[in-house]
């Protein structure tokens, strides 16, 4: 059976249109990827936890930051790796200079017997929707393109751009 994720997509209005925060994975593995390796504040569902509470208690963990606001949901995705992924949207503003992440330890280097700590997420950035279709990991693209369409029909007034390019 397939590994289920939540989380949640913040973004806010700027001068530059929509922008969306997403983070940055800790730990060695993810240390020197920054294109199509960024995500919406995510993780796994625990056994018995409904999705919408596990994504609020993700962001949370990812972020240091409490979610409030109005939740729109969007369709689930399948990740490469099988990982079926729920989001939520919601508009918000955070300071990533405010980041505080949990962490996980890991042997590393592998094989070596010495355990480490990391950040579960290492950085957090806003991007606009342009440069989040460049940075974000491939299948979680798909929640960008849903934002727009669902801002759209919240906010007709709002200055959404039609469409924006998609890095392939």
């Amino acid at each position: 059976m397939a590994k289920k994720s939540a989380g949640l997509l913040m973004y806010r209005r700027s001068d530059q249109g929509i922008e969306v925060l997403l983070v940055h994975s800790g730990g060695p593995y993810w240390v020197n990827r920054h294109w199509q390796a960024w995500s919406i504040p995510k993780g796994e569902i625990d056994p018995g936890e409904d999705a919408f509470t596990a994504a609020q208690r993700e962001f949370q963990e990812e972020t240091g930051q409490r979610p409030e606001g109005q939740f729109k949901a969007l369709r689930a995705v399948r990740q490469s790796g099988g990982k079926l992924v729920f989001a939520w949207a919601f508009e918000g503003d955070f300071d990533p200079d405010t980041l505080h992440s949990n962490t996980f330890t890991l042997e590393w280097p592998p094989n070596s017997g010495h355990m480490q700590e990391f950040p579960e997420v290492d950085e957090a950035a806003w991007f606009t929707l342009e440069e989040a279709q460049r940075r974000i990991i491939k299948a979680q693209a798909q929640f960008l393109d849903e934002l727009v369409t669902v801002l759209a029909k919240t906010s007709p007034d709002a200055p959404i751009p039609p469409r924006f390019p998609r890095c392939t």
